[in-house]
């Protein structure tokens, strides 16, 4: 089942979301504030965040704002007391992909949920991927080499995931750091290699054959060798 991350000041309403949304079956993570979003968002995978507008520090539209320049295409149902015609449409302008206007029926909120992820694109998105001996599911996260699970970090899995919708494709340097990490991102220049070298050692540490390659010059491809 999918993972919704839950980011509002208002411990009651909190409480109230999580009961919902785990009694429906899905995952729930939360945060209090903004930059607790961003930094569960980096730490842990999840399909939808339903952040409020309004809060103190960073509000919803500030963690959208830098969601979406990092490249994080999370999907965002976004919060509001707001109600005015602007509103309605600065939020999808924004980067959201859909707005409630709070008070809202519980109903209400898992419509909208259910009907973001059945939309064609992110369907697409969410099917697992196999390649050779390569399982890889993006909803739940689970990663397999044959019979043998391994664990990802959520970086880990972005790239294996970004390499495995394009396998026996060399994809550049630079479109997987765009893919991963964004366009703006400001990490070292030899990060991509590090996180290549991360994933090489735990999908082969089975002894099972190498599939991520290195094309000096190039990028890297997801390829069983010959």
């Amino acid at each position: 089942m999918a993972t919704v991350l839950i980011v509002d000041d208002d411990p009651k309403l909190q409480r109230m979301l999580q009961r919902t949304l785990a009694y429906e079956g899905f995952q729930v993570r939360s945060a209090t504030n903004g930059y607790a979003a961003l930094a569960e968002l980096g730490a842990h995978h999840s399909d939808v965040m339903v952040p409020d507008w309004l809060m103190p520090g960073l509000d919803g539209l500030g963690v959208l704002e830098r969601m979406r320049s990092a490249g994080d295409k999370t999907l965002v149902l976004m919060l509001t007391v707001r109600d005015a015609v602007e509103n309605r449409v600065e939020g999808p302008e924004s980067g959201a992909d859909d707005y409630l206007v709070k008070p809202f029926a519980p109903a209400e909120l898992l419509e909208r949920i259910h009907a973001l992820l059945r939309r064609p694109d992110v369907v697409a998105r969410c099917q697992p991927l196999v390649y050779a001996d390569l399982y890889l599911n993006p909803v739940t996260r689970e990663t397999r080499r044959g019979e043998r699970d391994f664990e990802l970090t959520s970086k880990e899995h972005g790239l294996l995931y970004c390499l495995a919708r394009h396998p026996r494709q060399v994809l550049s340097r630079d479109q997987n750091l765009q893919e991963v990490w964004g366009y703006d991102f400001g990490g070292g220049d030899n990060i991509l290699e590090v996180y290549i070298g991360y994933l090489c050692r735990k999908s082969e540490a089975g002894g099972e054959p190498r599939l991520i390659q290195t094309v000096r010059g190039v990028g890297h491809v997801l390829r069983e060798e010959t």
